[in-house]
């Protein structure tokens, strides 16, 4: 949902970062690597040390990379295709130290075996969501579905954490976690059911 965005903070918000890094000759692909190690430094240390709101400020430093560097290859006029697969597989560790660094404050310091087990709903689903849309790209069919894509998962739990900290009201985290875990398998579920859909009419096409 939140994707429709993009355009907007590309284009508006962080194109002073984009002009200055191409000025400097920074590659995107630069950018791309220092936001997913500045990414997962963040949520493994911070969140591990139980220093949630500290983690959330320090990874937003980051997470922008990944808007920067896409608009940095589309402004150079890059053409070839390793720059979109870096970031494709570096945003999979990225979400990867995201939630397993909150799954281990929730083993470290909350104590909670139900949260980090939603941790790691949301982390699995997640991964899983991203595999499907890319299998069906593949495949030929069209899985730009669901409710909770990467950047509705990013911004549905550093939000929510920040201010469950800082507020020191961690329901709010828990409410997150609750909805990103259901919201994730729901757009799993609508992607297999889409791409269903796509592969049936294709067969009775050919039939």
């Amino acid at each position: 949902m939140l994707d429709r965005f993009k355009a907007f903070w590309q284009g508006v918000m962080l194109a002073p970062f984009v002009n200055t890094f191409i000025r400097l000759g920074i590659s995107p692909d630069v950018v791309t690597l220092v936001g997913t190690l500045g990414v997962s430094f963040g949520a493994l240390f911070f969140f591990s040390q139980g220093w949630v709101w500290q983690g959330v400020l320090f990874i937003t430093a980051f997470v922008f990379s990944d808007l920067i560097d896409g608009a940095m290859a589309r402004k150079v006029g890059r053409t070839d295709d390793f720059g979109a697969f870096l970031d494709s597989t570096l945003d999979r560790i990225a979400d990867g130290a995201l939630f397993g660094g909150l799954a281990l404050f929730f083993a470290w310091h909350a104590e909670s075996r139900l949260y980090l087990a939603l941790c790691l709903v949301v982390l699995v689903m997640g991964a899983v969501t991203s595999y499907a849309r890319a299998k069906a790209d593949h495949l030929g069919y069209d899985a730009k579905v669901g409710v909770a894509e990467r950047p509705d998962r990013l911004v549905g739990m550093l939000v929510p954490a920040f201010f469950a900290d800082v507020l020191d009201l961690w329901i709010l985290l828990h409410v997150a976690l609750w909805a990103l875990a259901v919201a994730a398998t729901v757009t799993v579920a609508q992607r297999i059911w889409v791409v269903r859909r796509q592969a049936l009419a294709r067969a009775a096409s050919r039939g």
